[in-house]
């Protein structure tokens, strides 16, 4: 994946009471015998298992998913980060074919609900940037089966903010009591927003070095919204990246093994970098897929 890059410093105003959150006094003095003690971090890291696939000798009515998957090779190696993704339509296949297609994909490091105008559940395959797009009904029945390769699917870069607030109107907000930091961190991204709009420039909020309280983050979600969806990367440890109701604002948060939040940010970008297939998953996809077919050849 893509390197993330966290800032050390936002804007914020301290809170009454409160430490340092880094520097002079946001660590215990030798002299009064405290030790310190870390977070644990993640402790897993997802890697790559070849799937299970039926034997060279057991591939019979097989010909349409094999078919089918070296033309994904062929779209894999073609491929270059930032392309229209390729979609391939899975809805003909057969039942034996599709519990092939099933076994070769498997479930990779990120899935993704959306809900909404259009309502669909994306699932990263064990190859990175090879997507299983599945459009679904009001009965939650799905209508259409597709795979995509692409770094992230169109309807997450695309859809996702169709139908956002363009922007932030921080200039009548009324502060509930207990709010310190959400009204000059609302501020900021009112100012970032046609900044990232003109220069694509990602910008990143880390709320972990900041003093905040409850009524800080319901302040925050309530002004940003909700958006229709939600990316979950089980990469190293968990991430969490939900959208927001304003238009490249998302909520992303990291938890380690115990399910314990080590870091929470807000960012204004397309998509998060962590969700998204860098050019090296692709070219890495590309390979491995190469390998799988050559035993049916």
């Amino acid at each position: 994946m893509k390197k993330i890059e966290i800032p050390v410093m936002t804007k914020a105003v301290p809170m009454p009471g409160s430490a340092a959150v880094v520097g002079p006094g946001s660590q215990p003095a030798d002299s009064d015998g405290a030790e310190m003690t870390f977070m644990d971090l993640p402790s897993g890291m997802t890697t790559f298992e070849a799937p299970m696939i039926p034997e060279p000798d057991e591939i019979e009515g097989l010909e349409a998913a094999i078919s089918m998957t070296e033309d994904m090779l062929k779209a894999l190696k073609s491929y270059h980060v930032g392309d229209k993704a390729c979609v391939i339509e899975l809805d003909y296949l057969d039942e034996k074919n599709r519990v092939f297609y099933n076994q070769l994909l498997g479930d990779g490091e990120v899935s993704v609900q959306c809900t909404g105008e259009i309502n669909a559940i994306i699932q990263e395959s064990v190859l990175a940037g090879v997507w299983r797009v599945q459009y679904l009904d009001e009965q939650q029945s799905i209508i259409r089966d597709t795979m995509e390769i692409v770094d992230i699917p169109a309807l997450i870069s695309e859809m996702t903010f169709h139908n956002a607030a363009e922007s932030l109107d921080v200039t009548q907000l009324k502060i509930p009591e207990g709010v310190y930091n959400a009204a000059p961190l609302l501020a900021e991204i009112s100012d970032k927003l046609p900044e990232f709009a003109r220069d694509q420039q990602v910008h990143v909020i880390n709320l972990s070095l900041l003093p905040h309280t409850e009524e800080d983050i319901k302040y925050l979600s309530d002004s940003l919204g909700i958006g229709p969806v939600i990316i979950l990367s089980r990469g190293y440890g968990n991430c969490r990246i939900s959208s927001t109701g304003t238009r490249n604002v998302w909520w992303v948060q990291y938890f380690n093994s115990q399910d314990t939040l080590i870091l929470n940010t807000l960012e204004i970008s397309k998509v998060p970098d962590v969700a998204c297939a860098s050019q090296e998953d692709i070219e890495d996809s590309a390979e491995r897929l190469d390998e799988i077919l050559n035993i049916y050849r």
